[in-house]
C-alpha cells in the first residue's frame, strides 16, 4: 500500500504540473512493473496509453505545433534524446522507386488503423533500415514522421552509453519510456551499436544486457508509434531482435534514374550547371546521396559567389573523385564528355585532367 500510495501521489504530482508527457511516460513504466503482478491494472493503463493525448493550450508553440525539445530542468535524462516536433517540414528524400513503394505501404497502414483493426490486424509498428552510410536512412526517418505527422525521437547513443554500471541501461529505457509517452517516431540510428549479437564474446556484459532491454521494449512497443531503426552492418545485430522488426527496408547507393533525380534535385534551380550532367552522372556513379549533395551544393555555392569560372569550380570540387580514378577510367570519361555532353575538348580535358592529344585518339578509335 506503501508504494501504491507513493505512486498515486506522483502522478498527481505531475498531472497537476500539467505534465502530460512525463505522466504518460511515468504511466509507461508503471505498465512494465505491474505486468507480472496484475495484470489487469497493467492492461488497464496500457488502453489510457493508447489514447492520443490532446494537446494543450499552454503547450503550443507560437507556430502552433509542439514544443521541439524540452527544458533540462525537467529531467536531466533528456539528453539522451534529440527531438524533432511534427510541424518541423522535411523534404521527401531521393529514394529507388522498389523503396518508395515499400515506405508508401508503411504510410498507408499507418494511416487506415482502424480498418486493419475491424479484422484483427495491426500496422507495422517498427521497421529497419539497412544501407551504407550517407543514402538517406535519417531523412527518410524524418521525413515519415513528418507525413505522419508525429514528433521523432531520435537515440543520442553517445548520451546512452555511460561508464557508470547499470545506467546504459536506464538511459536506454528512459528513452523507450518518454517515445511511448505519446504517439511518436523513434529513431536508433547505428543500433548494431547497442544490440549486438549476444554469443560475441568480446562483448561487455553491459552490452549484452542492453540487448535484452532492447527485446523487452519491442516486446512493449505500442502500435500507437513507429520505431525505427538503422544500421551500416545487419550481420553484427542479434538475431532475436532483428526478427521482432516488421518490415526490413534496403537503402542502396543511386544508380540510373535515382542518380539523376538526385543530380537534378541538388542542382536546383541554377540552369548554368546542367551541361555538367554527364560529368556528374559518371564521376558519382556508385557515391552516396549525402556525397553527392555535399558537392553538388558547394559547387553551387562558389558559383554564386563567383570564386572562379564556372570550369575551374567544377574541376576543384571534383577533383578528388577525378584523381581516385585510374588512367584507363579517366581517359574513358573523357573520350564519353567529349563524344556526348556537348563540351568543348578544351573543357573536357580542364575538367578530366586528361590531355587533348590523348581525347582525340580515343575519340579515333571509337569512331
Amino acid at each position: 500500500m506503501t508504494q501504491i500510495r507513493d505512486e498515486l501521489a506522483q502522478v498527481a504530482r505531475l498531472a497537476v504540473q500539467g505534465s502530460d508527457a512525463d505522466v504518460r511516460m511515468y504511466l509507461s513504466r508503471l505498465v512494465r512493473r505491474y505486468r507480472t503482478d496484475d495484470p489487469a491494472l497493467a492492461n488497464d493503463l496500457s488502453e489510457v496509453l493508447r489514447r492520443k493525448a490532446p494537446q494543450r493550450p499552454d503547450r503550443v508553440t507560437p507556430n502552433g505545433g509542439a514544443p521541439s525539445t524540452a527544458s533540462a530542468s525537467e529531467d536531466p535524462q533528456l539528453s539522451v534524446l534529440r527531438s524533432y516536433a511534427s510541424t518541423d517540414p522535411v523534404d521527401a528524400p531521393v529514394l529507388a522507386s522498389d523503396l518508395e513503394g515499400q515506405l508508401h505501404r508503411l504510410l498507408v497502414e499507418r494511416a487506415r488503423v482502424n480498418d486493419l483493426a475491424r479484422h484483427g490486424l495491426s500496422p507495422a509498428s517498427s521497421a529497419v533500415f539497412v544501407g551504407p552510410p550517407g543514402v538517406g536512412k535519417t531523412r527518410t526517418a524524418r521525413w515519415l514522421a513528418s507525413e505522419l505527422q508525429l514528433p521523432l525521437f531520435a537515440l543520442d547513443l553517445t548520451a546512452v552509453m555511460s561508464s557508470r554500471l547499470g545506467q546504459s541501461g536506464a538511459n536506454l529505457r528512459y528513452a523507450f519510456d518518454r517515445a511511448k509517452a505519446e504517439p511518436s517516431v523513434l529513431f536508433l540510428d547505428e543500433i548494431d551499436a547497442i544490440a549486438k549479437r549476444r554469443d560475441d564474446d568480446g562483448d561487455v556484459g553491459e552490452l549484452k544486457r542492453l540487448v535484452t532491454i532492447m527485446l523487452q521494449e519491442m516486446d512493449e512497443w505500442p502500435s500507437t508509434s513507429l520505431l525505427l531503426a538503422a544500421t551500416n552492418h545487419p550481420g553484427l545485430v542479434d538475431p532475436a531482435l532483428w526478427r521482432r522488426f516488421d518490415m526490413q527496408i534496403t537503402f542502396d547507393v543511386p544508380t540510373g534514374h535515382e542518380l539523376d533525380a538526385a543530380i537534378i534535385r541538388f542542382l536546383g534551380d541554377d540552369e548554368g550547371l546542367a551541361e555538367y550532367a554527364p560529368l556528374f552522372r559518371t564521376v558519382y556513379e556508385g557515391k552516396s546521396y549525402s556525397e553527392i549533395e555535399r558537392n553538388l551544393l558547394a559547387i553551387r555555392k562558389w558559383r554564386v559567389l563567383a570564386i572562379g569560372e564556372p570550369d575551374d569550380i567544377v574541376a576543384d570540387v571534383l577533383a578528388t573523385s577525378v584523381n581516385a580514378m585510374s588512367k584507363d577510367r579517366r581517359i574513358a570519361l573523357a573520350s564519353e564528355l567529349q563524344q556526348n555532353s556537348g563540351l568543348s575538348q578544351r573543357r573536357v580535358s580542364q575538367l578530366t585532367g586528361v590531355s587533348r592529344d590523348t581525347i582525340r585518339k580515343r575519340v579515333k578509335e571509337l569512331v
